[in-house]
């Protein structure tokens, strides 16, 4: 395919170029930091998290080092991802999804993502904040 496909349908994970290569670590770590101050301060998603968000933090980082071409630490300490699995016993409905995405595309401002590379890490995170949808309700 060409230069189109997204970072996993492309091999990007394990390809010098990926977005790991590009960001390096600590644009992830930015990342995972700018989320979880947005998530600190919403009414509708702060709840679902625990009340120390270090951990949070950690894993959200390292999942998307991972993810984006980077070390394995988060399989290594943690296990396969099994996203859905995780996210279960959370009721994610149209509002967290899109109270999820709002915070997120916030963090990639706040982390200061250039483009394309933020393109291509917002649509990663609409997609799988629908992926992880479990309820009906708004």
């Amino acid at each position: 395919m060409g230069s189109e496909s997204s970072p996993r349908e492309s091999g990007a994970q394990l390809h010098p170029h990926s977005l790991y290569g590009r960001l390096g670590a600590d644009a992830f770590w930015r990342i995972a930091r700018a989320f979880y101050g947005r998530i600190e301060r919403d009414p509708l998603l702060r709840p679902i998290f625990p009340v120390d968000l270090d951990e949070p933090i950690r894993n959200q980082a390292e999942f998307l080092i991972q993810y984006f071409g980077g070390p394995t630490t988060y399989s290594e300490r943690k296990g396969h991802p099994r996203l859905r699995m995780r996210h279960a016993p959370y009721s994610i409905g149209l509002a967290e999804r899109n109270a999820w995405v709002a915070a997120m595309q916030g963090a990639l401002e706040d982390a200061a993502i250039p483009e394309p590379d933020r393109a291509v890490l917002q649509q990663y995170f609409a997609h799988t904040a629908t992926f992880l949808m479990n309820s009906d309700r708004d």
